[in-house]
């Protein structure tokens, strides 16, 4: 099937963007909320919430960042169930049994109970340690040593890593050690969206992380891409064909030229163009297959340099993180889900497959009423004999708004509870009826029979001072038959004596 631009257009204005935290709401019921992730601007992790139940979805995330807004975890509380799909790499590759007693370890030191208000802190803590981080920048800079010696060598640098996050810190790492080395070497970064990219990244706050946040408000520039685009050294191009950038090529050179699977775009010219140099350098992502990717262009003597970059949770945070999120079910695709283990929390995990249908239990009964403030101060409360229960009665509209119900006051006058008549519940009993009525001066006398039509079992009580009334009750109905005005309103002052009533 073929799309029109006109079809990708009208696709497009579809969709609604969303900021970090605020409320979409579909048809009333359901709320959509979106919470940085940690993983690379737009990346997000989701809260989705109805009357009956909440529900967030996890995806690929880093708890702390050195270009995009932490892990917003916290935001995940209160949900009843997770939907986790994180699957990155790191998580799903390498050796399982290292991982697991890893992991195992790991959890030994997060599991410590404790009364203590700090004990979620502790867990929140490790979680946010920074050997991870120290890790990434260890990789950095030694992508930036190799990059560094292969330009002093003469030969120019190609790096087709997709992650906007790792091309920012490369950049940056890269500006400070070539300034530093005195090498004066153009950096090129060729795609479509590239100059719009690096525009974007510079002036959209939102999604950065608090250290360069703060750099927004004192003025300065955000990334070193902004420097070095002041300084020539750094150069946008749309494509490797354009004429701006025959002109000024220049070569020892480094290329940021996006594309993993080295089939498509600038990366497959250049690869051409540079394979049979042994001083050129080659950095990859790991997850791909570098002797299939690289197959079309042997022989090679070109460096290759594969790196892998934190792309998600590590196993061995799963479990503290889902013990701060205390959900009660959480889902994760069947294959990941024989690597987590058992939980060590109140929650139950549940697994799901492609194409299959997976039903969730909900156990909340249900759904919370939100009561306005002008209803809440009408209540007027009746405590049920014999029962731990006190109810009101009132009048109000019902919508469904954000994905709640709430009871608002209608468009009619409110009607006071003084002047509301009452709402009566309960077996009717005649001779407690007929002791009430006695107090009053009221004689009577209580009979069994049948009812007129004859179908029916019913009791009977024959008023007959001071004036005749009937009072007969069925299975279902009780009905008072009074001639006299002032006898029938002592009646029911009778009945509101011994039946519940609002």
């Amino acid at each position: 099937m073929f799309f029109s631009a006109a079809d990708v257009k009208s696709c497009m204005q579809r969709v609604q963007v969303l900021k970090y935290a605020e409320e979409a709401c579909y048809n009333g019921s359901i709320t959509i909320k979106a919470f940085s992730s940690g993983l690379e601007i737009g990346s997000c992790n989701w809260t989705i919430s109805s009357p009956k139940a909440n529900i967030g979805h996890v995806s690929s995330s880093i708890f702390q960042s050195e270009t995009a807004m932490d892990f917003n975890y916290h935001a995940l509380q209160g949900c009843d169930a997770i939907l986790y799909s994180d699957n990155s790499a790191r998580n799903i590759l390498g050796n399982v049994e290292d991982e697991n007693c890893h992991f195992a370890s790991v959890n030994s030191d997060l599991s410590i109970k404790s009364d203590t208000d700090n004990s979620w802190e502790v867990i929140g803590e490790a979680l946010l340690n920074a050997d991870e981080r120290s890790e990434e920048m260890e990789k950095l800079a030694f992508i930036i040593s190799c990059a560094v010696d292969s330009v002093e060598a003469g030969g120019s640098v190609l790096v087709p890593i997709g992650r906007l996050g790792i091309v920012l810190q490369l950049l940056e790492q890269l500006s400070l050690s070539l300034k530093s080395s005195n090498l004066k070497v153009p950096i090129y970064v060729i795609s479509t969206i590239a100059e719009e990219l690096m525009a974007f990244t510079n002036i959209i706050p939102e999604w950065l992380c608090k250290l360069r946040q703060e750099k927004l408000y004192s003025g300065e520039p955000l990334f070193a891409h902004v420097e070095l685009t002041r300084e020539k050294r750094l150069h946008t191009f749309p494509a490797v064909h354009s004429l701006e950038l025959l002109k000024i090529w220049q070569e020892p050179c480094i290329v940021f030229c996006p594309h993993w699977s080295l089939r498509l775009g600038p990366v497959v010219h250049l690869l051409r163009r540079w394979c049979r140099d042994q001083n050129s350098l080659l950095v990859m992502e790991e997850g791909v297959d570098a002797e299939l990717a690289l197959l079309p262009f042997k022989p090679m003597a070109m460096k290759a340099l594969q790196c892998s970059f934190l792309s998600g949770i590590k196993l061995q945070k799963v479990q503290p993180l889902l013990k701060i999120l205390q959900p009660d079910f959480v889902v994760f695709p069947e294959y990941l889900r024989r690597h987590i283990g058992p939980p060590n929390s109140s929650s139950s995990f549940l697994g799901y497959s492609e194409n299959q249908t997976l039903r969730i239990p909900n156990r909340k009964e249900l759904p919370e009423l939100y009561i306005s403030m002008d209803l809440a101060t009408q209540l007027s409360w009746t405590k049920l004999d014999h029962m731990d229960t006190s109810i009101a009665r009132l009048k109000g509209e019902l919508v469904m708004e954000h994905g709640k119900h709430l009871l608002l006051p209608g468009n009619e006058q409110a009607i006071s509870s003084d002047t509301r008549p009452l709402l009566h519940w309960g077996a009717m009993d005649l001779e407690s009826l007929l002791a009430a009525l006695q107090k009053m001066g009221i004689k009577g006398s209580v009979e069994q029979g049948m009812s007129d039509a004859g179908s029916e079992i019913a009791s009977v009580l024959h008023i007959f001072e001071p004036s005749k009334a009937l009072i007969e009750v069925k299975a279902t109905t009780t009905v008072i038959s009074a001639s006299d005005e002032s006898l029938a309103s002592l009646i029911s002052e009778a009945v509101n004596t011994i039946l519940n009533s609002i």
